[in-house]
C-alpha cells in the first residue's frame, strides 16, 4: 500500500475536502487556452514588492436566548469579530489596520447588550438556526475585511484571504483560496492540478457562481499529497483576459515566497507568513472569551 500524509494539521481540517461540490458545469475552461492545450503556465513576471494582505477572524463568545413571550425564547449568537490588514514592503512587514467589532446576531427583535468589554450591536439575520447565525457572522466579518481594504489601500497588489467577493470592486485585489471545497475543472483536466510544478499555475477558467471572476490554481511550495501547497486564486472578471493573465503570472510570481514552514504554521504551506502573523494578532485582539461571557451573564442579570 502507498500513501502519503499531509503536512497541514489535521485540527484545522484538511486543505482539500474529500467529496468537492462539484461546480465544473458553470465554469469557462477555455477563457486563456482552450481545454485540449491545457499545461502547467511557467512566469518570468517580476515578483510584486508592495503587497497589502487582509484578513479577519471571529468568535462565538456565547450562545443567547432572547425571550419572547409567549413564545420560545429565540436562539442568538453574540460574536466578537475583527479584520486587519498588513502591509509588506521594502523586505519589512506592518500592522496597517486591526478594527474589532461585536454583534449579537439574532433574527428577533433585540436591542444592543452593553457590557464591561464592549457593546453588542444588534445584527439581524435571516434565520434563526446555527447554519444562518454563522452565515450572518460570516458576511459582516466580510464587510468588515472590505471596510478594512479600502480604509488602507495604496498597495500595488491587495492579497485577502478568502474568496473576493467582498472586495472585488478595489482595483488589483485578488482572492486567496487555501481551503478547496469546490471542484471547478472538469474531469479531463482534474489531473493536471496533481502534477503542477512549484510556482508554476494553470490557464485561466471563469466562473459565473454569484458573479464573474477568473481563477486559476497554483502551487506554493512542495508538501506531501496532492493537494500540499496547492491554492486557488481569483481576480475581478472585469477586464480583458489578457490583463488577468498579466495579473496572474506576477501573483503566481509573488505569493511562494510567503508560503509558511510547517515549523512556524500548523497549515503550511498555503496559510502565508503575512496572513498567519494577522490572525494571530486579530485574536489577541479578540480578547479573553471567559471575560466576555462573564459580562455578558452580568449584563443578562
Amino acid at each position: 500500500m502507498r500513501f502519503t500524509v499531509e503536512a497541514w494539521d489535521s485540527d484545522y481540517g484538511a486543505p482539500t475536502d474529500s467529496e468537492l461540490e462539484d461546480a465544473s458545469a458553470e465554469v469557462d475552461v477555455s477563457v486563456e487556452l482552450p481545454a485540449d492545450r491545457w499545461q502547467p503556465l511557467e512566469t518570468d513576471a517580476d515578483p510584486v514588492g508592495d503587497l497589502l494582505f487582509v484578513d479577519g477572524v471571529r468568535r462565538v463568545d456565547a450562545t443567547v436566548w432572547i425571550e419572547q413571550p409567549p413564545d420560545f425564547p429565540a436562539f442568538s449568537l453574540a460574536a466578537t469579530y475583527a479584520a486587519g490588514a498588513v502591509v509588506c514592503r521594502g523586505g519589512s512587514a506592518r500592522l496597517e489596520a486591526a478594527v474589532v467589532e461585536r454583534g449579537l446576531f439574532t433574527a428577533t427583535a433585540a436591542r444592543d447588550v452593553v457590557t464591561s468589554v464592549g457593546t453588542y450591536g444588534v445584527k439581524a439575520t435571516k434565520g434563526t438556526t446555527a447554519e444562518q447565525l454563522w452565515l450572518g457572522i460570516q458576511q459582516r466579518l466580510g464587510d468588515l475585511e472590505a471596510r478594512v481594504a479600502r480604509q488602507v489601500g495604496g498597495a500595488d497588489l491587495v492579497v485577502v484571504d478568502g474568496p473576493l467577493s467582498h472586495v472585488r470592486d478595489i482595483p488589483d485585489a485578488v482572492g486567496y483560496v487555501k481551503t478547496q471545497r469546490v471542484q471547478y475543472l472538469p474531469m479531463e483536466l482534474r489531473g493536471l492540478l496533481a502534477g503542477l510544478p512549484v510556482g508554476a499555475r494553470t490557464p485561466l477558467f471563469l466562473t459565473s457562481q454569484n458573479w464573474s471572476r477568473f481563477s486559476w490554481y497554483m502551487r506554493l511550495a512542495t508538501a506531501p499529497g496532492p493537494a500540499g501547497g496547492l491554492v486557488r486564486c481569483e481576480v475581478s472578471a472585469d477586464q480583458p483576459v489578457a490583463d488577468a493573465a498579466r495579473a496572474a503570472n506576477r501573483i503566481t510570481a509573488t505569493l511562494p515566497r510567503f508560503a509558511s514552514a510547517l515549523h512556524k504554521d500548523p497549515r503550511a504551506p498555503q496559510n502565508l507568513y503575512p496572513i498567519g502573523g494577522l490572525e494571530r494578532e486579530l485574536r489577541r485582539r479578540l480578547g479573553d472569551r471567559d471575560l466576555a461571557v462573564r459580562a455578558l451573564r452580568r449584563a443578562a442579570a
